[in-house]
């Protein structure tokens, strides 16, 4: 019988500004507490990676941006991405034969540590848990936040974060919650999330939460007039390299609002005593039970298109949420 050691699995690698490839990887045989994952879907982390695709993290954050299992280094060529869900063939016998979210970047085949992959709970199919990581990201910021029963909460930017913000921040007890972006066609996303919809310019003040979740250092700008004396403004993009102008003169100090940052590389300060990732990312993965999610998968391509559809992506994504990657022998649901 052939070694394992010499099996080869494939891998998607950017290699330029807007340039990427498929490359073969080799794998090696499983040792004990390690696993074999065959990948069913992949997800794109669309504001993320398309930083990635253009060669636009900037140098100061090459280090804190490196994702789990990447290989090559910022700017090209590189192996990223964290939003892959796959069977389980080899490995610890509780996991053999489970479907399993992992941070792990587009490839078919990947060997990990047991203890990185987190068994899909029932109830969470494999084509909507790519959203699994974007999920952790809005449910962290939502911590940071602070938000509490009755908050009027204003989200801007109807991206995968922001509509899950949004749709976690609806589901508490007597909150108003309003989901704006600039493409109206977004109105139907907040409709099938259950809050409502508006456009930036619409919104109503005296907001006890906004999150903006756009990446536009604009609209960061907007947020502080938005939100009520002593409220909070959260910001969940990332604006890359860029240094938005922010108006903290005239009343941001009279008003005491409270400018708030969030990011998924740590826990919450107020949960991090009691939460793990690891708890954090199984919760996560728990609140994708709900099918009404399934709209923010707006597009779905064969791995091996995966240079294409990335350079398109990224290029101009247009009203793009979350482009799901399908791989080999994966289901079609």
């Amino acid at each position: 019988m052939a070694s394992r050691s010499a099996d080869m699995a494939r891998a998607y690698w950017a290699t330029g500004p807007l340039e990427g490839e498929i490359r073969e990887a080799a794998l090696v045989a499983p040792r004990p507490g390690e696993v074999l994952v065959r990948t069913l879907f992949t997800g794109i982390s669309r504001g993320t990676e398309a930083l990635v695709a253009t060669g636009g993290v900037p140098a100061s954050q090459h280090a804190r941006m490196r994702c789990p299992f990447q290989e090559g280094d910022f700017s090209f060529p590189v192996k990223y991405g964290y939003c892959a869900v796959g069977l389980v063939e080899e490995g610890p016998a509780e996991l053999v034969g489970r479907l399993a979210f992992c941070l792990h970047p587009h490839q078919t085949r990947f060997v990990v540590p047991a203890g990185s992959v987190v068994a899909l709970p029932d109830g969470v199919p494999a084509g909507r848990a790519v959203l699994a990581a974007n999920m952790e990201t809005a449910l962290n910021g939502l911590w940071d936040g602070g938000a509490l029963p009755g908050d009027r909460v204003a989200v801007i930017g109807a991206g995968v974060v922001g509509a899950l913000v949004a749709w976690i921040a609806g589901r508490i007890p007597g909150t108003e919650v309003v989901l704006a972006d600039l493409d109206p066609a977004k109105s139907k996303v907040a409709d099938a999330l259950g809050v409502a919809f508006a456009r930036p310019g619409e919104l109503p003040g005296g907001n006890d939460l906004v999150v903006e979740a756009s990446g536009s250092g604009e609209a960061l700008a907007g947020t502080l007039a938005l939100a009520g004396d002593e409220g909070t403004v959260l910001a969940l993009g990332w604006y890359g390299g860029t240094a938005p102008a922010l108006p903290l003169g005239e009343d941001f100090h009279s008003r005491r609002l409270r400018l708030v940052s969030s990011q998924v590389g740590m826990v919450a300060a107020a949960r991090r005593a009691r939460w793990s990732t690891g708890r954090r990312l199984e919760k996560a993965l728990a609140l994708l039970r709900e099918p009404a999610l399934d709209i923010l998968i707006s597009g779905e391509s064969d791995f091996a298109e995966l240079p294409s559809v990335m350079r398109r992506l990224a290029g101009g994504p247009g009203g793009t949420l979350c482009q799901r990657i399908r791989y080999d022998e994966a289901p079609s649901s």
